[in-house]
């Protein structure tokens, strides 16, 4: 019984894992059509796990051993991750050794940074800008001034994380997962929450 079980899981396992990689593929496909401009991309290579679309009209530096997604994690199947430069001055930059999860989203009009040795889980997500204006009266006007985002070396960023505009997340530091980042973090803090407040020193 039990085998016959695990031959039909493994089946009905194989056509979900199969039907979700054509979504992907379908999905990668629109996205790439659809672009205006594909950013520019400088570096290495990174290690795809998972699928990324890079897009943009900006630049996208990507150093040495990066790796996108992770097999033992959530979203592996059933999402892609997210990488756009949008504007011709937006500049994302990833680091050496750097190990981001399933899911990702990183969007900037003027400048992401993620330094060397950075840890990210899944569903992470990172804007340099709020993209519509907070001035009611200028709501649907698009990209409203941006301010860059630095994720400095060896940083730890748990599941679901959310980081806006205008945050540096200091060298070492932790944030925990499910965690709203708001403003800048220091050098060697473990913080958490929505927002985020300190936790713990290191």
């Amino acid at each position: 019984m039990n085998k016959l079980f695990n031959k039909f899981y493994s089946k009905e396992l194989y056509k979900i894992f199969s039907i979700s990689g054509i979504r992907i593929l379908i999905q990668l496909l629109v996205g790439f059509l659809s672009s205006k401009a594909i950013a520019f991309y400088i570096g290495v290579k990174p290690k795809l796990v998972s699928p990324v679309l890079f897009s943009g009209k900006g630049k996208i530096s990507i150093a040495n051993n990066v790796q996108f997604g992770y097999h033992q994690s959530p979203h592996l199947y059933s999402h892609y991750g997210y990488v756009e430069a949008r504007t011709a001055k937006a500049i994302i930059s990833i680091g050496n050794n750097v190990v981001i999860n399933n899911a990702c989203c990183i969007v900037a009009l003027e400048k992401i940074e993620i330094q060397d040795n950075c840890i990210i889980g899944t569903n992470f997500s990172v804007m340099d800008s709020n993209f519509h204006h907070l001035d009611p009266s200028k709501r649907h006007d698009l990209n409203p001034p941006s301010k860059p985002v630095f994720i400095e070396k060896n940083v730890f960023i748990g599941n679901n994380v959310t980081i806006l505009k205008g945050v540096t997340i200091g060298e070492n530091s932790v944030v925990g997962s499910n965690s709203l980042v708001t403003q800048s973090i220091p050098a060697n803090t473990v913080v958490a929450g929505n927002p985020t407040q300190i936790i713990n020193s290191l």
